[in-house]
């Protein structure tokens, strides 16, 4: 009856929460309905795995509500032959849903016992195109570059350079840039060896990457 319950509160999240939110791509639907979303969160939080709300995940760190994490998945286009670059491992949600659809996936973690539990989960539901580090990439992570698809989980008032130049020619990254409570989801995509193109997704506001660069600021 638990697992019913969990099967109909996932419909009621992807029809509710995510196609209100202009989250149509088949694909990406199908992949939500597929990853146990329940399986990533604290035990005592299982029962609001499917809110509309970001979940504490422990170490200072929350997992992103689940209509920010469709559009994501939808802004890249993510194709069965794509190398990703994941930055914030955290619970290994996302890690999960890009393994479902991309090729390989490459997922970077600053905490080391996030990243083990994540790395656990993910296992345990049969994965074997994850590679797991520990590191601290808020300013590039240039391990196996170029990347088809870069993400970057937590929010960023500046984005390193290096990030752009990891991608492959027709790479897609997805980043939040700015500083509370101005935020934007940016799409940036890699159109030739020195161009980029830059899209504004939308408005939102998420947690900031831990050790995030700062801009700098001028005083007169």
């Amino acid at each position: 009856m638990l697992e019913m319950n969990f099967e109909i509160a996932r419909h009621n999240m992807i029809e509710q929460q995510i196609r209100p939110w202009n989250v149509i791509d088949p694909i990406v639907l199908s992949a939500l309905d597929a990853i146990p979303r329940e399986n990533y969160v604290p035990d005592e939080l299982k029962t609001s795995a499917f809110s509309d709300v970001e979940l504490p995940i422990g170490h200072n760190q929350s997992m992103l509500c689940p209509k920010i994490e469709a559009r994501i998945l939808q802004s890249v286009q993510l194709k069965k032959t794509d190398k990703v670059l994941e930055v914030g491992t955290g619970s290994g949600y996302m890690t999960a849903l890009l393994a479902h659809l991309a090729e390989q996936v490459h997922t970077v973690e600053i905490n080391e016992q996030l990243s083990e539990q994540a790395r656990q989960k993910i296992t345990s539901e049969g994965f074997e195109n994850i590679t797991f580090a520990v590191a601290d990439a808020a300013q590039g992570y240039t391990q196996d570059a170029p990347y088809d698809v870069i993400i970057i989980t937590g929010a960023l008032s500046r984005l390193d350079d290096s990030f752009k130049q990891s991608l492959k020619l027709g790479g897609r990254l997805f980043v939040v840039l700015g500083t509370a409570p101005v935020m934007e989801a940016t799409l940036i995509t890699r159109v030739s060896t020195n161009h980029y193109a830059t899209e504004i997704l939308f408005e939102t506001e998420i947690p900031e990457l831990e050790n995030a660069p700062q801009k700098q600021t001028f005083m007169l």
